[in-house]
Formats: C-alpha cells, structure tokens, sequence
C-alpha cells in the first residue's frame, strides 16, 4: 500500500476508503487460540501476579472487558473479524498443517520455514493441561469465563474448548 510508511500503524489513524484500499493489497492472516488456552498460557508465563489459576481467572474477569490485557482479551475485539475479511484464519494446534497450506499458497518453500512441531502433541498438552485447570475453577467462575468468551467461541471453531457449552 503507497501509505505502508506513514508514521500511523494504526487502522484507526486511516479514513474509511484508504483503510478499504490497505486491507485490500495484503492477505490477511488471523491467528486464533481457544481462549481458554490463552488464559493458561498467560498464566503459566507469569503474566498474572496470581498465585493460583483460579485466582488468575478471578483477576480477569474482575478487570472487565474494558481494561483487559491483551493477553486474554477476546479476539473478537482484537482482530474485528465481522469487520475484516481474513483471507486465511490459522487455529493454533494445527499450526503445522495450516502453515504449509498457506506457504505453499504464497510461493514459499513449505519444508524450510516450517519449525519443527507436533500439532498432536500439543493438542495432547493443551487438553491435559486444560483438565487441570479447569478443575480449579468454581462453576460461578467457569459460567462467568464462558460469558465473557462468548463471541470468541461464537466465531471460531473452538469445538473442544472447555468453555463451550
């Protein structure tokens, strides 16, 4: 885009027809991760002051939606995904699949640039991990996670999230 170094990086500091015109010379590419797997991400990176999970899941939904970090914010109010249409959406835990689809779609060598991950071990960590965390929390506050996800795991195909009804 003929503006791509302008001092703004912001969306938001372009008007509507050159915000148009930028998002239509990129490809777009979203990243997703199951929300809850974000929050036990934070946590475990120490991102959260907390000294149990479960008091780290109180601390975030007492900040509100508001003045959340963005390390649990819900992606839908990240990335506006109504609003922007991606081109490609990654889900983490299949990284290594979606990855070589979408380098060999843009031309590159798929077998270089993928790192080297096991998206089934992962998925086996993540869900191990999910069982044990979960199970710290009260149902007041799984109810009030699950709320406060909800269009995140509207959007996007979460279907083994702990937070999904």
């Amino acid at each position: 885009y003929h503006r791509l170094h302008a001092k703004e990086t912001r969306l938001s500091r372009f008007n509507q027809t050159e915000i148009k015109a930028m998002l239509r010379s990129y490809t777009k590419v979203l990243f997703v991760r199951d929300p809850f797997h974000r929050l036990i991400a934070t946590f475990l990176q120490g991102m959260g002051i907390s000294p149990s999970f479960s008091s780290f899941v109180q601390e975030v939904l007492d900040s509100g939606m508001h003045n959340s970090s963005v390390a649990w914010k819900p992606l839908v109010s990240l990335c506006r995904p109504c609003l922007i249409q991606y081109d490609y959406v990654v889900r983490f835990g299949f990284l290594r699949q979606e990855l070589g689809h979408l380098l060999h779609r843009a031309g590159l060598s798929v077998g270089s640039l993928i790192p080297e991950l096991t998206d089934s071990q992962v998925q086996w960590t993540y869900r191990w991990l999910s069982e044990q965390m979960f199970s710290e929390l009260s149902a007041q506050q799984k109810k009030q996670l699950s709320h406060f996800y909800r269009w995140d795991l509207a959007a996007f195909p979460f279907s083994g999230s702990f937070l999904s009804d």
